[in-house]
């Protein structure tokens, strides 16, 4: 393998400011900011606008746009079916 072709791989702090959340692991990303960590040691910190701890898909606040039922849009589309298989619908054939 060929040497310095790769980037450095270390431990790295990656912040949500938004959620007040920080995570230690390891990275290629690089940052002049730093801060120390609970062990005791001093790592470099990157701010993120949004990580798992912010986002509403992971957090469970995800709204649902959906304001009809796929069922109902098709019913309205092309007619409520019977039992008899004749459609209820106004759009139905006489």
């Amino acid at each position: 393998m060929q040497q310095d072709k790769h980037p450095g791989y270390h431990p790295v702090v990656f912040r949500d400011r938004a959620a007040g959340y920080a995570f230690l692991t390891r990275s290629t990303a690089t940052s002049d900011q730093t801060i120390d960590w609970d062990d005791g040691q001093t790592y470099p910190v990157v701010d993120v606008e949004i990580s798992s701890e912010s986002h509403p898909f992971y957090t469970g606040k995800a709204r649902t746009v959906d304001s009809e039922g796929r069922i109902a849009r098709f019913e309205r589309r092309y007619g409520a079916r019977g039992q008899d298989g004749q459609g209820s619908g106004a759009d139905a054939p006489a």
